[in-house]
């Protein structure tokens, strides 16, 4: 059921990037330079523009349709559960409590601070 619909969501985006070419420009995308004058109202819908809101409505359905069915799909599981594969051992961290370990080795000779500038 899910691959049918997801073949039929694909014709469907192909479709509708077709349709959406085979439009003509009226000019000022985004609808920015309208202007005003006698060509202020918008245009009766054209059959192209009746079959593009037909098949984006299709698609919205196929998308939420597809959604639904993956998170139906997927509840209460997880990738790795569904391949079979044990997870992997946790690697046992070093105790840093003391914090000698990320020290440089040091010499009691050594001064704990760095000599001053002005000696």
């Amino acid at each position: 059921m899910e691959n049918v619909i997801l073949v039929i969501h694909l014709i469907l985006a192909l479709f509708l990037i077709g349709i959406v070419l085979l439009q003509r420009s009226e000019g000022g995308g985004l609808g920015i330079g309208g202007g005003g004058g006698a060509m202020a109202g918008r245009a009766p819908l054209t059959a192209l523009g009746k079959l593009t809101w037909l098949v984006a409505i299709a698609f919205i359905i196929t998308s939420t349709a597809l959604t639904l069915l993956a998170a139906r799909n997927s509840a209460g599981s997880s990738v790795v559960d569904r391949l079979g594969i044990d997870a992997p051992a946790a690697a046992e961290a070093p105790d840093l409590t003391e914090g000698g370990s990320l020290l440089p080795p040091s010499t009691e000779e050594e001064p704990l601070a760095p000599a001053r500038a002005d000696e």
